[in-house]
């Protein structure tokens, strides 16, 4: 159940409110960005294992991925996930899907979004 307050409510007020976006994708993200993340997950672990790993993961599949799922985002896409993709800022992309962008610093950008 959820509830909405509201301050200085009109004297009838009737309030609909769609939480499926919420229930079906974490952190309201949409499919394609819920994917991208799982890549970018996916990528941060066979990173890690490349010094160790035999046969060697395939990073490049990885990377194809990545970009064929940044290409399949809307235009109304955040423009700082879109950003971080196109400079293929994948640790920053990560961090903003996961609702961290906070922790991302700051790069040569200067604040510049495209």
């Amino acid at each position: 159940m959820f509830f909405i307050h509201l301050t200085n409510p009109p004297k009838l007020a009737r309030v609909k409110v769609d939480v499926r976006a919420f229930l079906e994708y974490p952190n309201g993200m949409t499919d394609t960005e819920q994917q991208i993340l799982s890549a970018l997950l996916e990528l941060e672990s066979a990173v890690g294992r490349v010094k160790t790993a035999e046969p060697k993961p395939n990073l490049v599949a990885i990377f194809s991925r990545i970009d064929e799922l940044a290409g399949a985002l809307p235009p109304g896409s955040d423009p700082q996930l879109l950003h971080y993709l196109r400079k293929k800022s994948y640790e920053k992309a990560r961090l903003f899907l996961q609702g961290r962008d906070a922790e991302n610093a700051a790069g040569n950008c200067h604040g510049h979004v495209e």
